[in-house]
């Protein structure tokens, strides 16, 4: 049985338009076409699209979705380069988590020394508008020696 690819994408939970794209960036192979020129999916086309979606669903990168799916199809391969894939990945996103965090504890501070009344005066502003201000950009610069803001801290003002 072959699908269109709206029924594909209803069976899979990947859009029409995201199908497209993985196939435009190789990921997905390109579908069969009818004679009229529809794409057609068949079930094991689909299932692929799940595992696409999964992954995505977990933050995977293209590319180390492409290596996942290399590892899925080769049967005969060791479960340690699918672990240690995943391991990479979990410490992508920890250090994305203390990004957040950082940012989070910025955002709180400034937000706690903005009295928020009807007086223009804003910290949450005047940090925005000077240059340097995003706080991964000073995250490694010690208070007072940048422009910018330390993750968790306001920025110093020249005294």
């Amino acid at each position: 049985m072959s699908m269109n690819i709206g029924e594909a994408s209803k069976a899979s939970g990947v859009s029409a338009k995201m199908i497209r794209h993985y196939e435009s960036v190789g990921l997905f192979p390109e579908a069969a076409r009818t004679e009229s020129g529809y794409r057609q999916y068949t079930a094991k086309e689909v299932s692929t699209l799940r595992f696409i979606r999964q992954s995505r669903d977990l933050g995977f990168s293209i590319e180390q979705i492409r290596a996942l799916l290399g590892l899925w199809q080769d049967r005969k391969r060791p479960s340690r380069q699918v672990r240690a894939l995943a391991q990479a990945h979990i410490e992508e996103l920890d250090e994305k988590l203390k990004e957040l965090h950082a940012m989070k504890a910025t955002l709180e501070h400034l937000v706690h020394c903005c009295h928020g009344d009807d007086r223009p005066d804003c910290p949450i502003i005047d940090t925005l508008a000077h240059e340097g201000a995003a706080p991964a950009a000073a995250a490694h610069q010690p208070l007072g020696k940048t422009a910018g803001l330390q993750p968790g801290r306001a920025r110093r003002r020249p005294g």
